[in-house]
């Protein structure tokens, strides 16, 4: 498989499949396609099933298979950028449960539960992610511009949750509460954060949808 990447702030993967390569998407975020692309729905057993009705995903994923050498592509929902990223034995990474658009079939996605009971209760987005392993491509939709940060051996970095796309499994996810009750009241920072610790590389995006909504929420009528 090969791809190209096109588009600005809605950009669309473009991947060129061989006859016989197959993709995945989770949400039908297939654009345009030749018509030799043939799709089956699948939900991945029963118990795969509740685990991503639990968690919020979607509980279906369609699979697409050239029947013949053609295109498909899949678009962003949200103004940012389209991530790719080469999984590979051994090699895994932690994403946004929102972040997955499409994967060759190689890949495996998995629900990626956090382990602390601090995270579990008070990390938000931060609680429940993806796992994708196995071999091939998997793209990422990231909201807003993308930061890259490669942390060292017990380095960390403090961010608002909402804006953590994802991390190379060997990153640790913990939560930390905003110390001080001035802070907590006034600061507008929520009481939160979430604490990346290396080694591994981090992906940060800057425009999260959930900060957008609370940014407008203001502004929409209620029709009181």
């Amino acid at each position: 498989m090969e791809y190209e990447i096109k588009g600005g702030a809605f950009p669309v993967v473009i991947c060129h499949l061989k006859k016989g390569e197959k993709m995945i998407t989770e949400k039908g975020a297939m654009v345009w396609m030749s018509p030799c692309m043939e799709m089956e729905t699948k939900g991945g057993g029963l118990g795969k099933m509740f685990s991503k009705a639990f968690s919020g995903e979607h509980m279906f994923q369609n699979i697409y298979t050239a029947k013949a050498d053609g295109i498909i592509a899949f678009g962003s929902s949200f103004p940012g950028k389209i991530l790719p990223i080469e999984i590979s034995n051994g090699h895994e990474f932690i994403l946004q449960k929102k972040a997955f658009l499409a994967s060759e079939i190689g890949v495996e996605l998995s629900t990626h539960f956090n382990k602390k009971l601090g995270t579990g209760l008070f990390g938000g987005e931060g609680f429940i992610m993806q796992k994708v392993s196995g071999n091939g491509f998997v793209f990422a939709e990231v909201d807003g511009e993308l930061i890259e940060y490669s942390l060292g051996a017990g380095e960390q970095m403090i961010v608002d949750t909402g804006y953590v796309l994802g991390f190379e499994g060997s990153v640790n996810l913990d939560i930390q509460q905003i110390k001080g009750f001035k802070n907590i009241a006034l600061g507008g920072e929520g009481l939160f954060n979430t604490v990346l610790t290396g080694p591994g590389k981090i992906w940060l995006q800057t425009m999260p949808i959930s900060a957008v909504a609370g940014a407008v929420a203001p502004f929409i009528p209620t029709g009181d």
